[in-house]
């Protein structure tokens, strides 16, 4: 009969205190071999879609192992008393910090479970989903919190843009239909206050000027009429004027690079 063979039919305690005492490799062994069927068990439990199967296995042979070390057999305890709690310790840290789609404080994470723990109870208890007092009466929780505690239990997974509102007043519609789009007029947001203050240092008469012809699309027959100048002068005027905001404009854009 192998070593192997022999160490499997010890009892577990002993094999801990060779470990623990005599720091016997294959007692370790022994035990991460016997009890490492009932880590991937516990793991099973909260095998969901966003937690990979493989990752919270060997989250929970982590777990086996811290337990298999922090045994104390004097104790009295059966190992696995001692192993299971601290296998289901560690997958629930492991949940708690990474098993959300986005980063939420642990008090926050902590009041969504147990409004989650609530609803499952109170709907196995009545067939129905309990209503928000409800939830409220039998977790101590003002509605607020109750509320705060639904909103925050969302966090878990997020949902896919293509994916259908559940709603009644755009029903078949996705999230992506309600998303907003980039206004074309932000990049012309700068321009528009350049522009804004080389007009306010020019004289009231050519601010009119440009106001009517690109503001009110007059012809410059019809500003000058209004003006009371001849037209050949408004064309002098607007081309020099043109020009001049352009200059102004360009060196502001080199000021601003």
């Amino acid at each position: 009969m192998t070593v192997a063979a022999r160490l499997d039919a010890v009892d577990p305690c002993v094999l801990c205190s060779r470990w623990t005492e005599l720091h016997d490799e294959a007692a370790r062994v022994a035990l991460v071999k016997r009890f490492l069927p009932l880590a991937r068990s516990l793991a099973r439990r909260y095998a969901r879609q966003s937690l990979a199967l493989e990752d919270l296995e060997q989250v929970a042979s982590i777990g086996l192992l811290k337990a298999i070390d922090r045994f104390e057999p004097a104790q009295g305890l059966a190992f696995t008393t001692f192993a299971v709690p601290t296998i289901l310790g560690e997958l629930k840290h492991y949940i708690r910090d990474t098993g959300w789609a986005v980063h939420v404080p642990r008090g926050a994470q902590e009041r969504a479970g147990k409004v989650e723990a609530g609803v499952r109870l109170l709907s196995s208890r009545t067939g129905r989903s309990p209503t928000v007092s409800e939830l409220g009466q039998h977790l101590g929780f003002c509605d607020e919190h109750v509320l705060d505690g639904l909103e925050i239990a969302q966090a878990h997974a997020t949902v896919p843009l293509d994916a259908t509102r559940a709603s009644d007043d755009d029903a078949g519609s996705s999230y992506m239909e309600f998303l907003g789009q980039a206004d074309s007029r932000l990049a012309l947001a700068d321009t528009a206050v350049s522009v804004s203050r080389a007009l306010e240092r020019l004289p009231e008469r050519e601010r009119r000027i440009l106001h009517l012809r690109f503001a009110e699309d007059l012809t410059q027959a019809e500003i000058a009429v209004r003006i009371g100048i001849s037209q050949m002068h408004v064309c002098r005027l607007l081309r020099r004027l043109v020009k001049h905001l352009g200059k102004e404009l360009a060196e502001y854009g080199q000021l601003a690079d």
